[in-house]
């Protein structure tokens, strides 16, 4: 199988934080608010849906369809708690946006509100329009900064005088941690792109460090990944001491998944990190004991 082309987009989502691009200034109203207040509201600000605020948690989600059907009915009297949706989808600030874009190809949503992880107090909003933005400005700010590094990589090891050099970084990965999930990804990338290295390679390394950092925080009590940098490539190793694999090929197969049902209604879990990162790299080699743990290798090699 062929090496997959990532684009810069796709590298952002994996990321950028849904803090980094949602709105803050939120349209909100009481569950105790007649649903006739609504029809100034929505036709006002040209919205289809609005989050339902008891003090500054969220407590449901009104929308535009709720809203003609109590037109219908002539049931305008009703209070939003009668007719607001208690189930609601939601995302965390210091989720990727990955997640965002999986949740509206999901949901097939055209907002998703945002929380705090702890305290669940609503903190923002997130539209497929607010992610393109984000985007865009984030591709103009890096472009430059791209240019200035590009060449830096190959000038970085001929700085260093020995017959062979290897840079070697470590990283602890604590599981079921979902706060600090992608941190060690991030961590990586910083550290390359400020050594210079070409930016298409850091963008594989980055999603196929941040799919093997995601398995471990889901399946494992945690681990540790090792990247080991020379002149020709970069190969990272992530092993932990988890619950293992008992069929690799079956595991490697795009959907399968066998994360709990918590874990999915988290955003993570959903089949695709280990085939993420055989496309991303261009070497993979994973082995796996039941009750023993997982050694993972991927190998991406450097192309200036």
């Amino acid at each position: 199988m062929g090496v997959k082309e990532f684009t810069k987009v796709q590298e952002l989502v994996y990321e950028m934080k849904a803090e980094q691009v949602m709105t803050r200034s939120v349209v909100t109203v009481s569950p105790d608010n007649l649903m006739s207040d609504l029809r100034e509201l929505l036709r006002d600000k040209k919205i289809s849906g609005v989050p339902v605020v008891a003090g500054e948690r969220l407590v449901g989600m009104i929308s535009l369809e709720d809203f003609i059907k109590c037109l219908i009915e002539g049931r305008m009297s009703c209070t939003v708690r009668e007719r607001m949706s208690n189930s609601v989808a939601t995302l965390c600030e210091d989720e990727p946006l990955v997640k965002a874009v999986e949740e509206f190809d999901r949901l097939g949503y055209g907002r998703l509100p945002v929380v705090e992880r702890a305290s669940g107090r609503l903190v923002g909003i997130i539209t497929k329009g607010d992610i393109i933005r984000g985007l865009l400005k984030k591709l103009e700010v890096n472009y430059l900064e791209e240019e200035i590094h590009r060449y830096r990589a190959s000038h970085f090891f001929e700085d260093v005088i020995a017959d062979r050099t290897t840079l070697i970084f470590q990283y602890k990965v604590v599981g079921k941690d979902f706060s600090r999930a992608g941190l060690t990804s991030s961590s990586l990338k910083k550290t390359l792109r400020r050594m210079g290295m070409p930016p298409r390679d850091i963008r594989r390394l980055a999603i196929a460090t941040y799919e093997a950092e995601i398995n471990m925080t889901v399946f494992t009590d945690g681990g540790e990944i090792t990247a080991y940098i020379t002149p020709e490539e970069i190969r990272v190793e992530a092993v932990d001491q988890g619950p293992g694999i008992a069929d690799i090929e079956q595991a490697m197969q795009p959907g399968f998944s066998t994360a709990p049902e918590w874990v999915r209604e988290l955003g993570f879990g959903a089949g695709m990190g280990l085939n993420n990162i055989q496309k991303c790299s261009d070497e993979m080699h994973l082995t796996s004991t039941v009750s023993s743990g997982t050694r993972l290798e991927f190998v991406v090699k450097i192309d200036y």
